[in-house]
């Protein structure tokens, strides 16, 4: 995919940014200026292209499954860093 194709984007991605190309346009930018200024607010926002093949992970992939894993609660409080405690001697 060439430099500059906006293929990777989804319809409402490009509608966004056709959207904020027309508002800077009518604040006075050059319309390279405002395109240029669309696509980074679009990939500031979402992050680039979302569309499937734009290098993006899928989801329910391994990796996704590996990292929702869960830990049970005996766990989480073994993995606590506390003091520990002092037995009071009866008196």
């Amino acid at each position: 995919m060439p430099q500059g194709d906006k293929g990777s984007y989804t319809s409402k991605q490009k509608r966004q940014a056709e959207h904020i190309e027309d508002s800077e346009k009518k604040r006075g930018r050059s319309t390279k200026a405002a395109e240029r200024i669309a696509w980074a607010t679009v990939n500031k926002q979402d992050g680039g292209g979302k569309k499937s093949g734009s290098g993006r992970a899928q989801r329910g992939g391994r990796a996704s499954r590996t990292r929702t894993r869960q830990r049970s609660s005996s766990r989480k409080t073994s993995r606590r860093t506390t003091r520990p405690r002092t037995v009071r001697a009866r008196a």
